[in-house]
């Protein structure tokens, strides 16, 4: 069944994104306020002065590179890549893809993702984030960039409407890889989670949406504030997470580059945020094999990367096994 039969009061844009009509999402978010104003002595400290936090390790290294290799198996049944052999890789190797990031078609639910995000040391670091282990995960889709994609523009974002005040979403990112600083990845503007509403009150009428993309001037602003551009360096197993107020985007490898950029996206907030109508809707993604936004909570969305070896899948090659952590983290059985 597709997204429009599921849902027939949605609304798609004719770019891969169907929107799913929720009333206002309504949930107490007094913790985050906890959050930003206490001391914690660890990497929360971090988190609430950068905006953005690399924890180390929260996969080991080399189950990292096994989801790797499950991943780059995964895109050899909808294109023909020999990830072996560097000198065949050309900029039409895989399907265009905006962002490079791949979702829809089943994608999401693949078992390989779903182990990731069901990884202990993610889930840890979320629950130690939020100061709750009853959380929610995204149905995120996942992000492939070979080292000669250098086509990329710089699209400097925020994924919060600047009608929502404080900390709502925690985004994430599970690395298959390694991203050294020559290679494509995460870049983050230091601290402009903290000016986020003072940037906000100086233009008035923006939309409402959860996304918000930034003009060259607009994003001096930031950086004449002192939020530095940083480009995120890590390894294997590691996981990024950053405030949602964060401005960011996703850039593209240098002629250096060497490895085959391959990322998870994963966000995760506490499952009493979500309301009874965004869970029931959420289900039915599910079970449908779409995917979500960043979000777990509000803004129910799905995109669907346009790749035409898989027109007509809607379900996951593999899926993944129904234990009751995974439902509970994707909102079907509660805690």
């Amino acid at each position: 069944m597709s997204i429009t039969e599921l849902f027939p009061d949605a609304i798609t844009d004719g770019e891969g994104t169907t929107y799913i009509p929720l009333k206002d999402s309504k949930y107490s978010n007094d913790y985050t306020e906890h959050l930003f104003s206490a001391k914690h002595h660890d990497w929360r400290d971090d988190f609430v002065r950068n905006g953005y936090v690399v924890i180390k390790n929260a996969i080991p290294r080399h189950r990292a590179l096994k989801y790797q290799k499950e991943v780059f198996q995964l895109v050899n049944t909808f294109a023909n890549v020999d990830f072996d052999e560097p000198a065949s890789w050309t900029t039409e190797t895989l399907p265009s893809v905006p962002g490079n990031i791949y979702s829809g078609h089943g994608l999401n639910h693949e078992k390989v993702f779903w182990e990731a995000r069901l990884e202990q040391g993610v889930i840890d670091a979320f629950a130690h984030l939020w100061g709750t282990n009853q959380l929610l995960v995204s149905y995120d889709g996942f992000n492939l960039t070979l080292p000669v994609e250098r086509t990329i523009q710089p699209w400097p974002h925020f994924d919060q409407s600047p009608y929502k005040r404080g900390l709502h979403c925690a985004q994430g990112i599970i690395c298959l890889s390694d991203h050294s600083p020559s290679d494509g990845g995460l870049v983050v503007y230091r601290g402009s989670h903290l000016l986020f509403e003072e940037f906000f009150k100086t233009v008035p009428d923006w939309e409402k949406n959860d996304y918000v993309e930034l003009t060259s001037s607009q994003l001096a602003w930031f950086t004449e504030r002192g939020c530095e551009e940083v480009k995120i360096s890590c390894d294997a197993g590691d996981l990024i997470i950053w405030d949602s107020r964060t401005c960011h985007w996703g850039k593209p490898p240098t002629e250096k580059s060497e490895h085959v950029r391959t990322v998870l996206y994963a966000s995760y907030a506490p499952a009493q945020f979500a309301s009874a109508e965004f869970l029931e809707k959420r289900s039915r993604l599910f079970y449908a094999g779409e995917g979500t936004t960043h979000w777990t909570h509000t803004n129910l969305a799905s995109y669907s990367a346009h790749i035409p070896a898989l027109a007509h899948r809607n379900r996951p090659r593999s899926p993944p096994e129904l234990s009751d952590r995974l439902l509970q983290l994707a909102g079907i059985k509660s805690y």
